[in-house]
């Protein structure tokens, strides 16, 4: 028991530390796990031949199968229909617009990983805040907030608890896929009529942010002071900038950039650093008008009245501007744009970086990245496209692509519902039916192999195996009925609802410092111990758990809050004003709501 709590402190050290990811951090724990069978004489805190039994879980396989169902979605344009769908109906009503958002939002993500529901709605929200005239940070929160993960992981606990019940005790029901509705519909309509009642007065307008009305080039212009207009200069004899190179040239922040340039029949769009120029080479340089001229000037360049070498390339139809956001996961976080290599490996340019409330348009080249920042890049559609379907980046502006099959929508509509009805009216495993839909997706050609291998989220699936065998330790050292018994003599003799409040507190605390997931693994079986030690039902208080592992809204910890914090432009005080009264309201309408369902 000691050991275990030893590695059980370790485990939340590194989740709150950020020593490491939190997907090597619980790796290392099953290692770790693993190495205590090396002690003379003792089998190890975990049974060898069940160490990787994670990996195989009912849970693991379904989260696998409900990410490629998630990308199959998205890959047929539904997303994008969805969004004219919310404007029809929502118009330019704030209260409206959010109420439709949320819901969406909280539909989706009952069906797929949150995160993945938050950043398939990112350029969606963006969409419809710069035609609907809104302010994107009173969009983008609620949607955040209401839209919770799902709890496929809950019944593999409940599974792995039943086998170290005490003779005696029966085995805990599996909840099935509706069993909690009614309570997930509480919430969701709790949070909407928080935010359309009180959003005016929690909701942030973020200044530096402001409405993404208009046009995108006016949008860009008045958040980050880019000029979008693109002029075309050409490198004379006896320019100074002959025989020199990209890297040679002083960009001037926010005064021009240098997007394309064509060295005789070659064109490149966001040319290398170490690009040769000579004389006669063209150039596409962005910035403001009297910029650009005085660049021109002062480098000997011959400005021309109007595009004609990169017209085409560099329509609006086939390139433009664009945001992407860095995603808590992204392998970008800690390395600067020299490192990432924007144009080399993606064709893109850097024009501004967007970091809280600071736009950074100077020594861009050494920045170091961090979770949340907002890169705004200058590139092809097509290359965005690519760059898209990096996990390292979410891209936020709408822009034209050319990779949906719209035609596949009903082949994807019915792989998923045919995993739907097996879940509902069969006695299928979830994994199994889940699966069933994904490989439908694979084989009716919605998605190639390599895009579902790509639309994994392969961090959650390795925190969430390599945490499994932890959860086990904790029971089969009998470490959670101690922990469970300490806990009941700390809070005395007091009435059932009162230690569930305290397990929903503690959960929530949890999930603030680290994954919700391994929050739920950790605190399962603490629950169903001290369920069983005051004669509750130990399912219920498992339940409690795990729904209030979504608990997450007070500071932007949780992925979701730091996805959506770059866009919205959001500061820490604003998650604390907002999702404070959230997180009460959440933690109220949960507990009624289990009382009175179950």
């Amino acid at each position: 028991m000691i050991a275990v709590m030893l590695i059980l402190g370790l485990t939340i050290f590194l989740f709150v530390s950020e020593v490491v990811r939190v997907d090597v951090a619980a790796v290392s724990i099953m290692v770790l796990l693993g190495l205590t069978s090396l002690v003379p004489g003792y089998s190890g805190l975990v049974p060898l031949e069940h160490l990787f039994d994670g990996y195989s879980s009912n849970a693991v396989i379904s989260i696998i199968a409900v990410m490629i169902i998630g990308a199959g979605l998205d890959k047929t344009g539904i997303m994008s229909q969805l969004a004219g769908k919310i404007l029809k109906y929502g118009g330019e009503a704030e209260g409206r617009v959010i109420s439709i958002i949320s819901v969406t939002a909280g539909v989706i993500s009952s069906f797929m990983q949150n995160i993945g529901a938050a950043a398939l709605f990112l350029p969606v929200v963006s969409r419809i805040a710069r035609r609907g005239n809104l302010p994107i940070s009173r969009l983008l929160m609620p949607m955040g907030m209401v839209g919770s993960s799902p709890l496929i992981l809950l019944n593999d606990l409940i599974e792995s608890s039943n086998s170290t019940l005490p003779d005696g005790v029966a085995p805990m029901a599996n909840f099935s896929l509706f069993a909690v509705t009614p309570i997930g519909l509480a919430l969701v309509v709790a949070g909407i009529l928080y935010f359309v009642v009180l959003g005016r007065v929690v909701l942030p307008v973020v200044k530096d942010k402001p409405q993404e009305s208009g046009s995108t080039l006016q949008y860009f212009r008045e958040v980050y002071g880019i000029q979008g207009e693109v002029y075309e200069a050409r490198v004379v004899a006896d320019s100074p900038l002959v025989g020199g190179t990209i890297s040679d040239i002083e960009e001037g922040g926010r005064d021009g950039w240098i997007v394309a340039v064509r060295n005789r029949d070659d064109i490149r769009v966001a040319p290398r650093g170490d690009t040769e120029l000579h004389s006669g080479t063209d150039l596409a340089i962005m910035g403001r008008r009297d910029a650009v001229e005085r660049f021109c000037l002062e480098n000997g360049l011959e400005l021309k009245r109007q595009t004609e070498v990169f017209t085409e390339i560099l329509s609006a139809t086939a390139a433009g501007i664009a945001e992407v956001v860095i995603p808590p996961d992204s392998g970008f976080i800690g390395k600067t744009l020299k490192d990432v290599s924007l144009r080399q490996r993606y064709g893109t340019t850097a024009l501004a970086v967007f970091r809280i409330n600071e736009v950074i348009d100077a020594d861009l080249a050494d920045l170091s990245l961090q979770a949340g920042d907002t890169l705004v890049l200058h590139g092809r559609w097509r290359d965005f496209a690519l760059f898209s379907s990096s996990r390292d980046v979410v891209v936020v502006t709408d822009m034209p692509r050319d990779d949906t099959r719209p035609e596949k929508l009903w082949f994807a509509a019915f792989a998923f519902l045919l995993a739907l009805g097996l879940i509902l009216f069969s006695d299928m495993r979830l994994s199994v039916a889940l699966m069933t839909g994904a490989v439908l997706m694979i084989l009716t050609g919605v998605l190639r192999i390599e895009e579902a291998y790509h639309s994994i989220g392969w961090q959650s699936v390795f925190l969430l195996a390599s945490l499994i065998p932890l959860g086990l330790a904790v029971e089969v050292t009998n470490t959670a009925a101690w922990i469970a018994q300490q806990t009941l003599i700390l809070l005395g003799d007091v009435p059932l609802w009162v230690l569930q409040a305290a397990l929903a507190v503690l959960a929530t605390v949890f999930t603030l410092v680290m994954s919700n997931v391994g929050a739920t693994v950790l605190l399962v079986p603490l629950a169903i111990n001290i369920a069983l030690g005051v004669g509750a039902d130990p399912a219920i208080f498992a339940l409690t758990v795990a729904l209030a592992t979504s608990n997450s809204f007070l500071i932007p910890t949780h992925q979701v809050n730091a996805l959506i914090m770059g866009p919205g432009g959001y500061h820490v005080r604003d998650f604390v004003r907002a999702g404070g009264v959230m997180t009460v309201l959440f933690l109220v309408v949960m507990m009624v709501m289990l009382n009175l369902v179950f």
